[in-house]
């Protein structure tokens, strides 16, 4: 553990300080700052007392967020329903901003985060909605949805999709286990703030159109 750390604001475990970084962790941190993230945030906060980890945990989840055949559109509709299943606020607010970004409609965010199944217009937002619904609730995909996404995406993007939810569960229990806060200058969007819930929350189902 480096000498000095950030302030935990809440968090279970010391922030790494840039002032008390070690060598190899300073290396990993460079790396990422002037990186396609541009700055660190969330798991990696944690990860970076493994500086290995923190560097091919940024690598995967570049990949998976930059470098897939999925728009940014759907990977953030994945995202966002993840992160509403495991009540994970940082995730949520982070990927909010990004989903927006990416064009995906408020009306559509807000139901996810108030528990409402949300009005899919599009076919594609539908299949990645079920697919990671599905996967979040048994653990597996029924084959309906499951050659849905295939017929879309092809195995590559039906093998990407299945990571991403995978991911950003780990990124989501990384995050609620070790209390890693938002940045102070984010207004939290998902509790407001408030106590997560004990457990997951459920996924509403979509109704057939």
């Amino acid at each position: 553990m480096s000498q000095h750390t950030q302030n935990t604001s809440g968090a279970r475990i010391s922030l790494p300080d840039t002032d008390g970084m070690t060598p190899e962790q300073r290396r990993v941190f460079d790396g990422i700052v002037t990186g396609r993230r541009g700055e660190l945030v969330g798991p990696l906060r944690a990860a970076l007392h493994n500086p290995e980890l923190a560097e091919r945990w940024s690598k995967l989840g570049e990949t998976l967020r930059y470098c897939t055949r999925l728009p940014p559109r759907l990977s953030e509709l994945a995202v966002l329903v993840t992160a509403r299943v495991w009540n994970s606020e940082l995730e949520w607010t982070i990927h909010r901003r990004a989903a927006e970004a990416a064009g995906l409609e408020a009306d559509i965010i807000d139901a996810i985060r108030d528990g409402k199944a949300p009005r899919l217009i599009k076919e594609e937002d539908r299949e990645v909605y079920r697919f990671a619904a599905d996967m979040l609730t048994t653990g597996t995909v029924s084959d309906r949805v499951y050659e849905a996404v295939l017929a879309r995406w092809d195995e590559a993007g039906t093998v990407e999709l299945t990571a991403l939810v995978g991911y950003y569960c780990m990124v989501a229990l990384t995050l609620n286990v070790h209390r890693i806060p938002l940045p102070a200058s984010i207004r939290p969007d998902l509790l407001g703030g408030g106590t997560p819930p004990d457990g997951l929350s459920p996924i509403p189902q979509l109704v057939d159109a």
